[in-house]
């Protein structure tokens, strides 16, 4: 499926990518409606669907992503909130196996995430696999997201690549299509990006199971 001898840079997503996506889909979903119902004695159906239309309304922003902006908006602490479910932070299956042998490669590797720093941080921290990689990015440093033109730009210019000779593995197809419109040359995604919800069909760019099916050659 990948030509590695064509690949100098690696550009992984980390939320529904490297990591199981269950983890922040039962936090936004379940968790925070229940935290913030229970908070202000409010029916939880009803809270849960006035949250998931705000949060659907910032889809594709910086805004939807980042812990600083939902804290002040729900008047919750949405980064202390995550450490009570740091046992569903998990590593997808494969996902060591493969940036052990991208380690032993010698391409540039980057984490490079829509999550806001202090998620990352956490993740790291839980996960462990920062060592992987030559850096970690979180596009809040930038103060815009993959799906934004802009943020291609100036990751170029702090991380200099070859559109043409890049990979990015990444679960959102709008910032595929954006990689894509910038000449990203190498584009992947996940089938199942969360464990517990079905696995998707009609993508529209090339889809693996699981990162065995793309091990580099070392």
């Amino acid at each position: 499926m990948l030509s590695w001898s064509a690949i100098d840079t690696v550009l992984l997503d980390m939320d529904g990518t490297l990591l199981d996506l269950h983890f922040d889909n039962y936090f936004w979903l379940q968790y925070v409606p229940q935290i913030y119902a229970s908070k202000h004695q409010l029916d939880l159906a009803s809270v849960t669907r006035d949250l998931h239309a705000r949060f659907e309304a910032e889809r594709g922003k910086i805004e939807w992503y980042c812990l600083d902006f939902w804290s002040q908006q729900l008047g919750l602490n949405i980064a202390e909130l995550k450490l009570d479910l740091l046992d569903k932070i998990i590593i997808r299956p494969w996902v060591e196996e493969f940036l052990q042998a991208l380690q032993a490669s010698n391409k540039q590797v980057i984490l490079l995430t829509n999550a806001h720093r202090d998620s990352l941080n956490l993740k790291m921290r839980v996960t462990k696999i920062q060592h992987y990689f030559d850096a970690l990015v979180s596009t809040h440093d930038y103060g815009v997201p993959k799906e934004e033109q802009a943020l291609w730009h100036a990751l170029q210019q702090d991380f200099p690549f070859k559109p043409d000779a890049t990979l990015l593995i990444d679960d959102t197809e709008a910032v595929l299509q954006s990689a894509k419109d910038y000449g990203i040359g190498h584009l992947l995604t996940l089938r199942q990006p969360d464990s517990q919800n079905p696995a998707r069909s009609n993508l529209r760019f090339a889809v693996i199971d699981h990162f065995d099916e793309v091990l580099p050659l070392v």
